[in-house]
């Protein structure tokens, strides 16, 4: 599996724009699997079939300057930070399953090579003891699977808790106190720099790499735009 690399050039960009990227990879580069890994300022992630108005605190957003978009993916509502990886997996497999499969399976591997002991739930989460590190969600286009996930590494615990709204919800109805109750951090598990662990992901999921240029960069802007229109983003609001 070949990594993806971003120009320096291009410069830090906004959640749609890596969005836009996996979208671009799965339609134009045919020949093998391909992965992508990033990170984003505080923002939130909701599902193609959620309610903004519903899913997310949009007022504590917008005071503590978190972005929040629409991914084309299902699942749940996720907030992200430079503490978190983001991991983006595009492959040929056409079984949507299979590609789920493969992709957490490679996350377990990763960790594993880490020293860290790790579980997959039948929800696409991936568990260290019983709380979440990381949590998966895929969409298909012609030819190609999206599976895409966050990697807890740290993360501003304030605004997770916070910045979605039917989390804290859910966990009150399930009697936990606390979103720090239900998730946990890998910084909490290893000695290594969120770019070391970076580094050991690279070393452990990609044989090779496919760096992108600046002509593809503005092949991805365009894609980008389709994820920034209010008429996406409010969809169901």
């Amino acid at each position: 599996m070949k990594c993806l690399t971003i120009p320096i050039e291009a410069g830090y960009r906004r959640l749609p724009f890596y969005l836009a990227t996996e979208e671009w990879a799965a339609r134009h580069v045919q020949e093998e699997d391909l992965f992508l890994m990033w990170q984003v300022k505080p923002t939130v992630i909701f599902g193609r079939n959620q309610s903004v108005g519903s899913e997310v605190n949009v007022s504590y957003c917008r005071a503590n300057n978190i972005e929040m978009y629409r991914r084309k993916s299902g699942g749940g509502c996720v907030y992200a930070d430079e503490g978190n990886i983001m991991l983006s997996y595009i492959t040929r497999e056409e079984n949507t399953s299979l590609a789920f499969y493969t992709f957490i399976n490679m996350v377990i591997l990763m960790l594993r090579r880490l020293g860290i002991e790790a579980v997959a739930t039948n929800h696409n989460d991936v568990l260290i003891g019983d709380r979440k590190v990381s949590g998966a969600a895929c969409y298909r286009l012609p030819g190609a699977n999206i599976v895409h996930s966050t990697l807890l590494f740290d993360t501003n615990m304030q605004h997770m808790t916070h910045a979605i709204t039917p989390g804290q919800e859910k966990l009150q109805k399930k009697g936990i106190q606390s979103v720090r109750q239900r998730i946990t951090l890998l910084k909490d598990y290893t000695t290594l720099s969120l770019d070391e662990v970076k580094a050991q992901i690279r070393q452990t999921l990609c044989d090779g790499g496919l760096m992108l240029d600046m002509a593809d960069v503005a092949e991805i802007e365009r894609i980008e735009q389709s994820y920034l229109k209010e008429e996406f983003i409010n969809l169901l609001t």
